[in-house]
């Protein structure tokens, strides 16, 4: 490990003094909480190709970690948090203390053990790490105060770790130590084969375990001339630059990925787990193929046709050549690209209809242009995911980071600063709400303009949506079940007007602020252009809610109907929903 994200605390303290006692130990980044401690390392973990490691004392601050713990059980991504545990005396504890075990049980439940002693500490460390790294999960460390201060015996060289290949969230294409086969069997290639083979509509959903393989994904799908959908999770893998990839699938998703998925006959599901009824092609209607280093637990409703448990990258050269592209038609292919180039002129539309005072879909359009060939991009949940996964173009060497499976408030921010341990010489820009710019964010610039002296490329650009009070975080905007919901976002008049670029100012960082749609491009260069971490604050109106892509007139009407029983800002809501929606049919440059 290279790095220790730790937040000081009575009872972890002696371990993270350790840390800066010697040249070869990982470097302490001190972190002002232990919840954004847990990010931290989260964020390093996605994008660094190793376990991220955390610390904190046993106690508040242990609760705290759970988290980013959790963030890191659900997106499969590998993390050690290392918990200290207050000395005991004969009277006990100084004070009440939480149960590790109690507290990590179920987060940690491939990895929770104590050291005893300090000879235990390298192998047990060691331990945790490998199971950290080839379970791809979180694991609990306790370190009690009384081993900290104990003198440890020089332990033995350890073998490099091996680094995760390119892909989001630090996730093989190919399995670990002991979880399956590396390829599958000849006889059910050929039935894969053969199923694909057959259709004349071919979609292909690529998740978050197709990392590492992009370059066999993009040659599969010429060959059947398939459209590509994505993931949320999963944005990065591909690229969105390609004319077939139709960008993210399910309720934030786009609109050629929503009628890829209902009007393919095949489906060729690859590092995918995604199992929304609503997003993927009814039951009976396609046949269907999955490829994936694990079975898919989530699809009992609809199993597969047939399942490839095995690696990804291997399966997928032994499945190409047997994959039968020359004979079959390109009209559905066409469609596939046309479809996608519409939904471009779609999103430019609606990026530059009128807002009070700035549209937030074109702060994310703008930036789409602006962003540099090897950023990294941090996410947010909240209304700023829609924005990210609708309008900002994964190119080749770009890297995409948010919360998936927990949706956490609040994580754009600390997994920035992790991410920007892990690559030093590469831009990192954070994109955030307002409610979660409160949550962490303020506290985390504090974090940047303390470490800002040790990255070779200073760029880290932190994105406000500032919409004065009404995004209060809380998880990520999701259509009904029955239609797409348009609950108004409210500013709250208890929340003042957060000064976030003042405030970056103040620490001696770049801050912008934006007023006018005039003033966003200028903005973002402005931050992009920093020489160290920059905040540009955007005003942005609240009123202009994600409109689902999928959402038909019917839905919008009935949905419109149920708003405007709600309160003043209402009205204004349904008037962005209505004027984004007809942006789907007006006539395009080609039509005229």
């Amino acid at each position: 490990m290279d790095h220790v994200f730790g937040c000081p605390g009575d009872g972890v303290d002696a371990l993270l003094t350790a840390c800066g006692d010697s040249e070869e130990a990982p470097r302490l980044v001190r972190s002002p909480h232990a919840r954004t401690s847990a990010f931290q390392a989260v964020g390093h973990a996605r994008v660094g190709g190793r376990p991220g490691v955390c610390a904190a004392a046993a106690g508040p601050d242990a609760i705290h970690l759970l988290g980013g713990l959790y963030d890191a059980k659900l997106d499969r991504v590998p993390v050690l948090a290392i918990v200290g545990l207050r000395r005991t005396g004969r009277d006990g504890p100084r004070r009440p203390e939480t149960d590790p075990y109690a507290l990590f049980r179920d987060v940690a439940s491939e990895f929770l053990e104590t050291v005893t002693s300090p000879q235990e500490l390298p192998d047990v460390l060691d331990r945790a790490l490998r199971t950290a790294y080839a379970r791809r999960c979180p694991v609990v460390l306790v370190v009690p105060e009384d081993v900290q201060e104990l003198h440890c015996p020089e332990a033995p060289e350890r073998p490099e770790w091996p680094q995760y290949p390119a892909g989001f969230g630090a996730v093989p294409a190919g399995p670990g130590r002991g979880m399956g086969p590396a390829a599958p069997s000849g006889e059910s290639l050929e039935r894969a084969a053969e199923i694909l083979n057959s259709g004349d509509k071919v979609a292909i959903l690529v998740g978050r375990g197709a990392a590492g393989a992009s370059a066999e994904v993009r040659r599969i799908a010429e060959l059947l001339g398939a459209g590509v959908a994505e993931e949320l999770l999963g944005k990065d893998v591909v690229g969105d630059q390609l004319p077939y990839v139709t960008g993210t699938v399910g309720p934030l998703g786009t609109r050629p990925s929503y009628e890829l998925m209902r009007d393919c006959d095949t489906l060729l599901a690859i590092g995918s787990s995604f199992s929304d009824p609503g997003f993927l092609p009814e039951p009976g209607r396609a046949r269907s193929v999955r490829i994936g280093v694990e079975p898919d637990l989530t699809a009992t409703g609809r199993p597969y046709e047939v399942e490839l448990v095995a690696d990804v990258r291997a399966t997928l050269d032994r499945l190409i050549p047997l994959t039968r592209g020359e004979e079959r038609g390109r009209e559905w292919f066409e469609t596939v690209c046309a479809n996608v180039r519409r939904w471009d002129e779609v999103l430019d539309r609606r990026s530059r209809l009128s807002a009070d005072p700035v549209n937030p879909e074109l702060v994310a359009h703008v930036l789409d242009a602006l962003l540099p060939p090897d950023s990294i991009v941090t996410c947010d949940s909240g209304s700023v995911t829609a924005w990210y996964a609708r309008h900002l173009t994964m190119r080749p060497g770009m890297r995409g980071v948010l919360s998936g499976g927990l949706a956490a408030t609040g994580c754009a921010v600390p997994y920035a600063i992790g991410a920007k341990f892990a690559h030093p010489d590469r831009p990192v820009i954070a994109l955030a709400g307002d409610g979660a710019m409160r949550l962490d964010g303020l506290t985390e610039l504090i974090t940047a303009a303390s470490y800002k002296d040790l990255w070779q490329d200073p760029r880290l650009v932190v994105a406000v949506w500032n919409d004065r009070g009404a995004d209060q975080g809380g998880g990520r905007p999701r259509a009904a079940e029955d239609g797409p919901s348009l609950a108004p976002s409210r500013r709250s008049p208890d929340v003042p007007d957060v000064p976030y670029a003042a405030f970056a100012r103040s620490l001696g960082l770049t801050g912008v602020r934006v007023e006018t749609p005039e003033e966003v491009e200028s903005g973002w260069r402005t931050a992009l252009a920093a020489d160290g971490p920059a905040v540009v604050e955007f005003l942005t109106d609240p009123s202009v809610p994600p409109v689902p892509a999928h959402a038909t007139w019917e839905q919008l009407g009935a949905a419109a109907a149920a708003v405007l029983k709600g309160g003043p800002d209402a009205g204004a809501v349904v008037r962005h929903a209505f004027k984004a929606k007809l942006q789907e049919f007006l006539p395009g440059p080609e039509t005229g």
